[in-house]
């Protein structure tokens, strides 16, 4: 799908992203990938969500961290970033427009990078992971939740031709990007699967 008409169809269902099963869905994932980030990385001052939607896992995050300082969100959907802000109540978190490829935060800046079911929508996602390296200090986390599975093989020849939906895939592009001690994790039913990774 190109990366246009992916932009415009999360933008046009941003107000209801979080409701009916779609956003129970979203929710249950958000909730996991929420607790994995706190067992596998505590005590992180900055957080940034790449892929952040409506905000539901920085606000989910915001719990688990109550000493963070930071918790950012960007993603590409203006409406997502709308109502991720109209929603927010805690001034430690914001939000803005821009893409995982580039990243509008200085080098070394967050403890934990978290994103999910974002990653398949990158347009480049070597890039984004050079990215997300690059704003993370050394010895900070990333927790990238997507889909990742032989079964979705099928895809690559079709719609998602060059993506990362394997871990063999997804570890080159880690490890290309400067990620080391990759660990993966089951996440959620069959095809949704984490992998944490130190910059």
């Amino acid at each position: 799908m190109p990366p246009e008409r992916d932009l415009a169809a999360f933008d046009a269902r941003a107000t209801s992203h979080e409701t009916g099963w779609l956003g129970r869905l979203h929710h249950d994932i958000a909730e996991r990938t929420a607790a994995l980030a706190a067992d596998t990385c505590p005590g992180v001052q900055r957080i940034l969500d790449v892929g952040c939607g409506t905000g539901y896992l920085l606000r989910r995050l915001a719990e688990r961290y109550p000493a963070a300082c930071e918790l950012v969100g960007v993603d590409p959907a203006p409406n997502m970033v709308e109502v991720a802000t109209t929603t927010v109540a805690d001034d430690r978190l914001s939000f803005a427009l821009a893409t995982a490829e580039h990243l509008p935060y200085p080098d070394n800046h967050f403890d934990l990078v978290v994103s999910t079911t974002s990653f398949d929508h990158w347009s480049n996602q070597a890039a984004g992971l050079g990215e997300c390296a690059r704003v993370l200090r050394s010895g900070g986390q990333l927790v990238l939740v997507a889909q990742f599975s032989a079964w979705l093989l099928p895809t690559l020849l079709a719609g998602r031709r060059g993506k990362a939906r394997t871990r063999q895939r997804c570890n080159r592009l880690l490890q290309g990007a400067g990620f080391g001690s990759l660990a993966w994790h089951h996440l959620y039913a069959v095809i949704i699967n984490a992998v944490t990774a130190t910059a």
